[in-house]
């Protein structure tokens, strides 16, 4: 997918060329619905199984402009919102990307959500019901969110705790969809295209990944994604032995634990 130009407003348009997504399940329909119905959607899934290329996908789909953010713990809300900014002799205020895709009525999606600070999060929870609104306390606005506006929120349940988690108060506000990694022919299919390699080196990536996911209940606190395999198979087109490329871009990235890793490296040897 090429990149995308930004406008006055800090808005990417949607792109030209249909992101590459397969649907694992009815994601799509019922992201679809949800939009016509202006429901906000919280994604679920491990990291790298594709959930932000997803919501991409919709924005393509929907013709909407889309704004991201990458939530995390220092985020406040005048990060989301704006703020006054001190411009030569004056003193003017700036949206904040979330002001910014009210306005436009654009889709906005806040990657890994539950990282951000829990008054933070508090801000988006009167676009979330029936009000769809945006109060700007140090203005004196208040935003209507359009038809087109719509709020996605992503998280990886296998990270969260007691201590850092949503609250039921703002979960039940959303839509939920449980994305995970796609079956072994998507996958494969997935692997293919994004890595530039044949069907059969990205069979044989999918069937490690398969292998090296079981090793969870030995103390791999988190496995290969897709977007693992993707990278170790760019690597291989790139001329990188296969063995090689999944000792750089798979076990290295898994953990720094001596014993996972020869492990890791056993099941890449008997695999490749």
């Amino acid at each position: 997918m090429q990149d995308r130009p930004i406008d006055g407003h800090g808005l990417r348009p949607p792109p030209v060329t249909e992101p590459f997504y397969l649907p694992v399940g009815r994601e799509v329909a019922i992201f679809e619905a949800c939009h016509a119905r202006r429901l906000p959607v919280m994604l679920k899934g491990p990291t790298g199984c594709g959930k932000t290329r997803f919501v991409e996908h919709m924005a393509w789909r929907l013709g909407r402009p889309l704004v991201t953010v990458a939530c995390h713990e220092d985020l406040a809300a005048s990060d989301l919102v704006g703020r006054y900014l001190v411009r030569a002799a004056e003193t003017v205020w700036q949206d904040g990307p979330l002001a910014r895709a009210v306005r436009a009525g654009a889709l906005c999606y806040l990657d890994e959500v539950v990282e951000a600070r829990q008054d933070t999060i508090v801000v988006i929870h009167p676009l979330t019901d029936d009000r769809r609104i945006l109060p700007i306390d140090k203005t004196g606005e208040l935003l209507d969110a359009p038809a087109g506006f719509q709020l996605i929120v992503s998280y990886n349940p296998g990270y969260q705790h007691v201590l850092k988690d949503l609250k039921p108060s703002t979960r039940q506000r959303f839509v939920a969809l449980d994305l995970t990694f796609p079956p072994p022919d998507l996958e494969t299919r997935i692997v293919a295209h994004e890595g530039g390699v044949d069907a059969g080196v990205a069979s044989g990536l999918v069937t490690l990944a398969g292998r090296l996911r079981q090793l969870r209940d030995r103390g791999l606190l988190e496995v290969p994604s897709t977007r693992l395999l993707v990278a170790a198979a760019r690597l291989i087109a790139s001329g990188v032995p296969a063995p090689e490329a999944c000792r750089a871009a798979v076990a290295a990235p898994l953990t720094d634990d001596p014993d996972i890793l020869a492990a890791i490296h056993d099941v890449i040897a008997a695999v490749l």
